[in-house]
């Protein structure tokens, strides 16, 4: 073994240490890649920079704003309130839609954005119809990672590997190649889960006690916070006046949320939301949560006057059309865990304020100020609609799991739908007709999107999971120097001692089955990284077709059923599901199954016969 190829072989196994443990934050494991191969001299300058300007990265990046424009112009929802009136209470009527629905649109999104618009509709429909949401948040999970077997731009393992071919000079897949084998998978896995999958799951067809409200005001009964709403009068004689939210420190030393304040003007009474800098005045109503002994505290150390509650419907709607509510919930790589929401500043960088958690089960609506915050925490935030609406831009960090009905009415660029499903359409179109690059296609679509307002300006690179991007851009060069070092020619070999005088079938299925188990430790385009130059090599030396060998290990990243940990997608519904790893072995290993022999008999037919 050379010198190049120890390095590099030592590099693989560090970094797919770290992504299996997450010891260190994923695009820093990028970073660090590039440094070490191009330091060590296995590769030039040029060659551990080209990740940044190659055009599956370019089309990765684009792809985060076209997800971006399919939220914030609301299709999404559109699509969940026609489920919901298609489908009633009928539970196999509801898991086929679902599926279908989060399915199709997966097809033009990331899959963990897919499952971000779906789990607060799934969450809302199951209420509704009095339905165990454990059996429906499974099917939405497989759904969306069967989403990535429909299209090139489904999932960035099918842009990697198509990228890879690109750069072999061979024959590139097809915007619609995948479609097929997408299309049976999810025929096949509705199947499955309506009439057997949910039984996997649980039998129970009631709503558990545990059951996910759809108004503001049942989110406030949920977490018992309903009867500690307070109203209190600043007059002109209190030492309030003047004074901002930030100076007082009314959370920690008197346990009192002060959400809103209504501020007498020229005109009739208007509602504001607080924030942190918020300066008392004059004659303010002040709207707040908390216990009677702490409010009467609060009451005598400024002098307030306390006032009747917003008894009248009028000014609840009034209330309620400004200040909005939702749950939060932590994801695995949140930069907020083991830090407290005072650490974090969660209302002075959020603009919203954190009134209760709910975790494993319990809900605490005291004294959480300093309370370390953990993975799978939900959290109750109350604000300004605007700011509300904003928490969907920051998903690296947690999933907007809840949004109460209330919320409808705010889609912020509802009426720019119909413009972004027409230039989706274009870039659909583009992309299959072969009318531009991929690359351009998706580009003149983002920017399309951005210049027609279907993505607001200041969010264009809030929407873009750098995280990801910077990963894919530095892992890229650890399979350029697994070529030139020799590593894959070396790999191909032994396996060619193995695979020497096997039916091309036989080699696929356990092409297919190596990458799916590797699947279930790492992220599927590390993987798709590492393993396509391997089953080019390969495919060159048993004479099977390298589209076939490139097609089996793109299907088999997009069937990671079988662990929490497979996907972003598994470990998202995974605490809203309540779900355990026996769960999604259970629903997992038939539904992998059913993708391998898709995969087998649709390559057959359509690369090998």
């Amino acid at each position: 073994m050379t010198a190049e190829m120890l390095i590099t072989l030592s590099t693989l196994n560090i970094a797919a240490l770290l992504l299996i443990t997450n010891l260190v934050r994923s695009d820093v494991v990028g970073m660090l890649v590039l440094l070490i191969l191009h330091l060590t001299g296995v590769v030039t300058l040029s060659e551990a920079l080209s990740g940044f300007s190659n055009p599956a990265v370019i089309i990765i990046a684009a792809m985060f704003l076209v997800s971006e424009a399919i939220i914030y112009t609301g299709i999404g929802q559109r699509i969940g309130t026609i489920i919901t009136q298609k489908s009633g209470a009928n539970e196999k009527k509801l898991v086929v839609l679902l599926m279908v629905a989060s399915g199709s649109l997966g097809a033009f999104m990331s899959s963990a954005a897919t499952v971000a618009i779906f789990i607060p509709i799934t969450m809302a429909m199951a209420a509704k119809a009095e339905l165990n949401h454990r059996r429906l948040l499974m099917p939405l999970a497989v759904s969306s990672l069967i989403s990535g077997m429909m299209t090139l731009v489904a999932t960035t393992p099918n842009i990697v590997i198509n990228d890879i071919l690109r750069d072999n000079n061979l024959e590139t897949l097809s915007f619609f190649s995948f479609t097929p084998y997408g299309l049976i998978v999810l025929f096949l896995a509705t199947l499955f889960m309506a009439f057997f999958g949910q039984d996997l799951l649980t039998r129970k067809k009631n709503v558990p006690a545990r059951q996910e409200e759809r108004t503001i005001s049942e989110l406030m009964h949920f977490y018992g916070i309903d009867e500690r709403w307070r109203i209190l009068r600043v007059p002109m004689q209190s030492t309030l006046i003047g004074q901002a939210v930030s100076q007082l420190r009314l959370r920690e030393e008197l346990h009192v949320k002060v959400v809103a304040l209504r501020r007498p003007t020229g005109g009739p009474s208007e509602f504001l939301a607080v924030d942190a800098n918020t300066i008392f005045q004059a004659n303010d109503l002040l709207v707040l949560i908390g216990s009677n002994e702490w409010v009467e505290q609060f009451s005598e150390m400024y002098n307030l006057i306390e006032q009747p509650v917003l008894k009248d419907e009028t000014a609840r709607k009034q209330f309620f059309e400004v200040i909005g509510a939702a749950e939060v919930m932590l994801t695995p790589e949140s930069n907020l865990v083991g830090k407290s929401v005072r650490e974090i500043r969660f209302q002075s960088l959020y603009h919203c304020m954190v009134i209760g958690i709910r975790r494993q089960g319990t809900t605490t609506t005291t004294k959480i100020t300093d309370m370390p915050l953990k993975f799978g925490d939900v959290l109750l935030v109350v604000g300004a609609w605007h700011n509300i609406l904003k928490l969907r831009e920051q998903r690296s960090d947690y999933l907007l799991l809840t949004l109460p009905d209330d919320y409808r009415e705010i889609v912020p660029a509802k009426g720019r739908a119909p413009v972004a499903l027409f230039i989706l359409t274009g870039m659909v179109l583009s992309m299959a007709l072969g009318l531009t690059s991929n690359v351009m296609s998706v580009l003149c679509a983002a920017v399309a999107l951005v210049l027609t307002g279907c993505v607001k300006m200041g969010n264009i690179y809030k929407a873009i999971e750098w995280k990801t991007v910077m990963l894919i851009a530095g892992i890229m060069p650890l399979a350029l120097a697994m070529q030139k070092s020799g590593l894959v020619d070396a790999t191909s070999k032994l396996m060619f001692g193995y695979f020497t005088g096997q039916p091309p079938l036989l080699v696929l299925a356990t092409l297919f089955i190596a990458t799916a188990g590797l699947g279930l430790f790492m992220s599927n385009t590390p993987v798709a990284i590492l393993v396509t130059p391997m089953a080019l090599q390969l495919s060159f030396s048993l004479g099977i077709s390298p589209q076939a060998c490139a097609m089996t290990v793109a299907l088999a990243c997009s069937s990671a059923f079988l662990s929490p940990f497979g996907s972003p997608v598994n470990m998202i519904v995974r605490e809203p599901g309540g779900y355990s790893f026996l769960d999604y072995l259970k629903v997992g290993l038939p539904l992998l199954a059913i993708s391998l022999v898709v995969t087998l008999v649709l390559t057959y037919f359509i690369y090998l016969r």
